[in-house]
C-alpha cells in the first residue's frame, strides 16, 4: 500500500489526501471540514482568494477544542492572493491568513500564480518574497499554485530554499507527464487540484473557456467504470487511488459528508501495474482551468498553450 503521507525535500510530512475548498461558502465549510477531520483528514486546502479562511479557521478551533485533533497533526495549506505577490507585501498577506485561520503559523503557504499586480514584480521576486516568510518560520514550506515549467526553472535558477511543493491541475484526462517528470527530478511535491476532473465544472466557468473540452468526464470513462467494479469502489475511488498510486498529492473538494468519506476511502486496495499503465495511457485533452482573468499579463502561464488550442 502506499504510505498516507508524502516527505517534503525538507524533511516535513505532508498528508497525500486532503480536502479542497474552493468554492465552498462559509456558511456549510465548518461542518464539513469537521466532517473530513473527523473521516481522517488531515490537509486542508483554501486560500485568500476563496474567502473561507474564517469559516476554516472556526472549524479547526473547534476540532481541537473539542479534542478530535492537534494542532501539529495538520497540515494547512493556503496561498498568496495577486495583489500581495509583491515581496514586500506577502508577509502582511500570510498574517492576515493566519489570524482568519486562527494559527501561529501555516504549514505550506503557495503563491496563487505567477502574475501579481505589480508588473514590476518577476517570479524570481515572488520567491524571493516566499523564502523570507519560511525563513521567519511563518510557513513551514513554500510553494506555487498555477506556474508553467519554464517559470519554475526561472525560479530553481535563483532559489537559496528548494521549491517544496508545486498544486497544480491534474486527472486523468490532463496527467502533465512532463511536468510530472521535472518536479520528480528536482524533488519537488505535486499536489493534484481537480483530481476528479471538475466533475461540477460550471461552477467555474467563469474562471475559465473550456477549449475543445469533451464532454466526457473522467467519472464517465469506460476503464474507470470496469475498474470501480472489480474493485467495489466508486469512478471517484478509482481516480484518486490512481493518483494516489503515483505519489501524488489529491485535494478532490465536497461540502457532502458522504463523498467527503467516500474520497478518503482509498486506503484498502491497490492497482495493479497493468491496470496503471493503462490509466496512464489514456487519451490526454486540454486543461479545464486556463484562467483566462490572467490573459494579457506578462507572466501569464498558459499563454502558449492557448494560442494552440486556437490553432
Amino acid at each position: 500500500m502506499s504510505s498516507n503521507t508524502l516527505i517534503l525535500s525538507n524533511g516535513i510530512e505532508m498528508p497525500i489526501i486532503g480536502l479542497g475548498t474552493s468554492g465552498a461558502s462559509s456558511d456549510i465549510l465548518i461542518a464539513a471540514v469537521k466532517t473530513a477531520i473527523n473521516t481522517g483528514y488531515r490537509l486542508i486546502d483554501t486560500a485568500a482568494a476563496y474567502n473561507n479562511e474564517e469559516a476554516i479557521g472556526e472549524a479547526i478551533c473547534q476540532c481541537i477544542s473539542e479534542n478530535l485533533v492537534k494542532r501539529e497533526d495538520l497540515f494547512i495549506v493556503t496561498k498568496c492572493p495577486t495583489p500581495f505577490l509583491h515581496p514586500n507585501k506577502q508577509e502582511s498577506a500570510l498574517k492576515e491568513s493566519l489570524q482568519k485561520l486562527k494559527l501561529g503559523y501555516i504549514d505550506c503557504y503557495l503563491a496563487h500564480n505567477p502574475c501579481p499586480t505589480d508588473l514590476t514584480v518577476k517570479v524570481e521576486d515572488i520567491w524571493k518574497g516566499l523564502e523570507m516568510l519560511y525563513e521567519k518560520k511563518l510557513a513551514k514550506s513554500i510553494g506555487l499554485s498555477n506556474f508553467n515549467l519554464e517559470k519554475i526553472q526561472r525560479i530553481l535558477n535563483i532559489a537559496k530554499i528548494p521549491i517544496h511543493c508545486v498544486q497544480i491541475e491534474l486527472h486523468l484526462y490532463f496527467q502533465q507527464k512532463e511536468m510530472l517528470e521535472f518536479c520528480r527530478k528536482h524533488k519537488i511535491a505535486i499536489m493534484a487540484y481537480a483530481p476528479l476532473g471538475a466533475p461540477n465544472r460550471s461552477f467555474y466557468k467563469r474562471f475559465c473557456i473550456f477549449c475543445n473540452q469533451s464532454s466526457v468526464i473522467p467519472f464517465e470513462d469506460p476503464l474507470i467504470i470496469e475498474l470501480a467494479k472489480k474493485y467495489l469502489k466508486t469512478p471517484a475511488q478509482i481516480l484518486l487511488r490512481h493518483l494516489i498510486q503515483s505519489n501524488l498529492n489529491v485535494i478532490p473538494k465536497s461540502t457532502n459528508e458522504a463523498r467527503i468519506k467516500e474520497n478518503f476511502d482509498v486506503f484498502d486496495f491497490k492497482l495493479s501495474g497493468e491496470e496503471m499503465e493503462k490509466l496512464n495511457s489514456v487519451k490526454q485533452n486540454s486543461r479545464t482551468f486556463w484562467l483566462d482573468f490572467l490573459i494579457g499579463h506578462l507572466e501569464d502561464p498558459f499563454k502558449d498553450e492557448r494560442q494552440k488550442q486556437m490553432e
